[in-house]
């Protein structure tokens, strides 16, 4: 929507902090938006959220992570006061209430400009100067006012943001109001399990940039070329094709930093005879869809090769079994029986997957995951609209490094499919 419509609603004022050339820019300057859906698409997600609230037994829910954030009015932002000095608590949210089709976004003035460029914030709160960014006594005194305070007010516990120390003390403010706090954390998560048509749309372009990446690692690849030098050029290549910052920084590994799928580019050079692995995330709209292909810098051995080509394998089981519902418990049996089959299990490293969808650093695993070896979400289905990634896994002869693959899955009323168009097989660097 127009900025100049949005209702913001300034705090207790400070004489001694205001200045008037700051609070001209603050509240006068109107960047053009940069929205990434319809209004009508994120009244469709209020409504969806207020549903499960409804039925969890949720009066008000106080949202602070930013997938969450980001999903409800489009907030996005580079800093999220994660790791910050105590003065500036992370603290900023979304504040939506089970009987009322609004919400309410605080934040500190020093965002006011970017909450107009990136949300669709009809009523913003913003706190008083004389607290900077800590907001949480304004947030309580402010939903109280309101009347959204009463009964249970869900906070989002299993988020890194805010930190323990920060939620306690929203925790006691809420609870000192007359609120009763429980964790709502699973409202938005399991709300955006299912991702509309737009959301689609993004992550099927988060496939292309992923494609991107991949095919520019192996043209650079080559020995003599650090890890780093790698990296740098995926970045280059994604951002060039209109890919943002992934939530995990990409890992390009090789030698026997190969057999670790978590560790970090660095300046190490690759050599001849080395396995290389390269896990990138194409990004749009923060819409994640992972992909990582294994590379040997000349021909490998035949053994090494061999492993390799059975594990590709295992997605032509993949593809045949592909379709809307897709029950995860007959998934995760076929892939179980060939790898046992082709003799591979006892090599395995990880093999499983998780949820795509919204993510912000420091992470992009989503809140829906599986594998062969564990009960959880076996008996679910990959409904229409959800995205997963696969992660394929398998230690190599000699410490080698991992034969190491990752390929995404969505699923439509229509199908299930492949979300890269990079071969899976083992690729010879000449």
């Amino acid at each position: 929507m127009d900025g100049e419509s949005q209702v913001e609603r300034q705090g207790r004022p400070d004489a001694q902090s205001a200045t008037p050339y700051r609070d001209e820019v603050y509240f006068g300057a109107r960047p053009e938006q940069e929205i990434a859906f319809a209004r009508e698409e994120y009244r469709q997600r209020l409504e969806r959220v207020r549903a499960l609230m409804a039925e969890r037994g949720i009066d008000c829910l106080y949202l602070t992570s930013p997938e969450s954030m980001f999903y409800l009015v489009g907030y996005q932002a580079e800093w999220y006061q994660a790791e910050s000095p105590r003065q500036w608590p992370p603290c900023s949210g979304v504040a939506v209430h089970v009987d009322h089709d609004r919400f309410i976004l605080f934040e500190g003035e020093r965002e006011a400009i970017l909450t107009r460029i990136y949300t669709i914030s009809d009523d913003t709160r913003f706190f008083p100067r004389d607290s900077y960014r800590d907001g949480i006594g304004f947030i309580a005194e402010t939903l109280k006012d309101e009347g959204w305070l009463g009964g249970n007010i869900g906070l989002e516990f299993w988020s890194h943001r805010p930190n323990r120390a920060v939620s306690e003390r929203f925790q006691a403010a809420f609870e000192a109001a007359g609120a009763d706090v429980i964790d709502g954390s699973d409202i938005l998560r399991e709300v955006r399990w299912v991702k509309s048509p737009a959301e689609v749309a993004c992550l099927l372009e988060a496939a292309r940039i992923a494609d991107i990446g991949q095919r520019r690692a192996r043209e650079v690849l080559r020995a003599g070329v650090s890890e780093l030098e790698v990296y740098g050029e995926i970045v280059r290549a994604m951002a060039a094709a209109g890919g943002e910052n992934p939530g995990i920084t990409m890992p390009v590994l090789s030698g026997d930093k190969a057999n670790c799928t978590h560790a970090l580019a660095s300046r190490r050079k690759m050599a001849h005879g080395e396995i290389v692995t390269v896990d990138v995330c194409g990004v749009y709209n923060r819409y994640h869809i992972n992909q990582a292909r294994t590379y040997s810098i000349g021909e490998p051995a035949a053994d090494t090769a061999e492993a390799c080509r059975k594990a590709a394998g295992s997605m032509e089981v993949v593809r045949q079994m592909l379709r809307p519902n897709l029950p995860v418990r007959e998934l995760n049996e076929a892939l179980l029986a060939y790898y046992q089959e082709v003799g591979l299990w006892d090599r395995r490293g990880w093999i499983g997957g998780y949820e795509m969808g919204i993510a912000f650093p420091p992470d992009w695993v989503g809140n829906f995951v599986f594998d062969p070896l564990s009960e959880i979400n076996q008996d679910r289905v990959f409904a229409p609209g959800t995205a997963v990634n696969y992660e394929n896994q398998f230690f190599l002869p000699r410490h080698e490094g991992l034969y190491f693959m990752i390929e995404s899955f969505l699923f439509t009323e229509l199908e299930g499919r492949l979300l890269s168009s990079v071969p899976y097989d083992l690729t010879v660097i000449a």
